[in-house]
């Protein structure tokens, strides 16, 4: 590698980090607030088997989950505008992905509710607790346990596939990337250099992920 590359990955690396910090993660963590909300809202409908609502939701998660994330997102950007919605790429990009993550999570979110034993919830109806207090109080917070670590295995995801908003001219890490690399017609250690800054995100996200995980395990053994 000679030093006029080197002075180009040295010349790149800051907007291309700059990128990831100000969109990617953005994108990737209001993806994964607004999804997690939809995933709930979702899991709940399914458990309590709601009538109507829980055939809806049946046919949304076999929809998204049938469907590549990267349709989804040309649909919502290019098909919505043809139909009077409007939005800008990084809106239509955090849309597209609340709603896939959505889908996914709630399935996650979902086993979880079930693993947990009816015993306690019938105990949370008999001391007067509706059906609101008992999943507040009692289901929840123990289903969150168990399904954080998929939950955590989600946003890592989010942050690789945010790439994908590339496509609607969101300029995150991966399109910045693309720039440089256009550029200066040097691609491949332009595209290592990237390849190792989403590897530091996720690993970030991954060691955060370890701490919570020993922190919820310490509740369950003073629990039991």
């Amino acid at each position: 590698m000679n030093q006029q590359m080197w002075d180009i990955l040295s010349a790149s690396f800051w907007p291309i980090l700059k990128a990831g910090l100000t969109v990617t993660l953005p994108l990737s963590i209001l993806s994964f607030f607004f999804g997690l909300i939809i995933a709930i809202l979702a899991a709940l409908v399914q458990y309590a088997k709601v009538p109507i609502l829980k055939k809806l939701v049946r046919v949304y998660v076999w929809l998204i989950r049938g469907t590549p994330l990267l349709v989804q997102l040309m649909i919502i950007f290019y098909g919505l505008p043809l139909i009077g919605i409007h939005s800008n790429p990084f809106i239509a990009a955090t849309v597209s992905f609340s709603i896939c993550e959505g889908a996914y999570m709630s399935e996650t979110i979902r086993g979880a509710l079930e693993s947990i034993p009816h015993g306690q919830s019938e105990a949370g109806y008999c001391v007067g607790m509706n059906f609101w207090q008992v999943m507040w109080y009692i289901v929840l917070p123990q289903a969150f346990r168990t399904a954080f670590p998929a939950l955590s295995n989600s946003l890592i995801s989010l942050v690789k596939d945010s790439s994908l908003a590339a496509h609607i001219t969101v300029v995150e890490m991966f399109m910045t990337t693309q720039r440089f690399a256009g550029k200066y017609y040097i691609f491949m250690p332009l595209y290592i250099e990237v390849a190792l800054l989403y590897l530091v995100f996720c690993t970030v996200i991954t060691f955060l992920q370890s701490r919570i995980e020993k922190r919820l395990s310490r509740y369950e053994r003073k629990e039991a």
